[in-house]
């Protein structure tokens, strides 16, 4: 994977419903632990297909996690609630 391809790579990620977000500054997942095995089954051939499509991507973990966190895609360690309490604080002008 390409440096320029990171965006397209989190869109593709989203568009196989899969729950993609940053984990503190060095980390980010997106095989969704609330998944019933059933989903589970289902994204799997999603999954194979965009790890096929763009490839290796570990080199580019912490770009791919500053990425997430500029679009508010992101959890700190021991924050609680999910990332999506960060899109509604900066809507309400705060900040997390």
């Amino acid at each position: 994977m390409r440096h320029d391809e990171i965006p397209a790579f989190v869109e593709a990620v989203i568009a196989m419903g899969c729950d993609i977000c940053a984990v503190d500054n060095d980390m980010y997942v997106f095989r969704d632990a609330d998944l019933s095995r059933r989903e589970l089954v289902e994204a799997s051939p999603k999954i194979r297909v965009v790890d096929e499509k763009f490839g290796d991507r570990d080199f580019l973990k912490h770009e791919i996690v500053a990425h997430l966190r500029s679009l508010g895609r992101y959890v700190d360690n021991g924050a609680t609630g999910s990332w999506r309490d960060n899109l509604a604080a900066s809507a309400n002008g705060g900040d997390q």
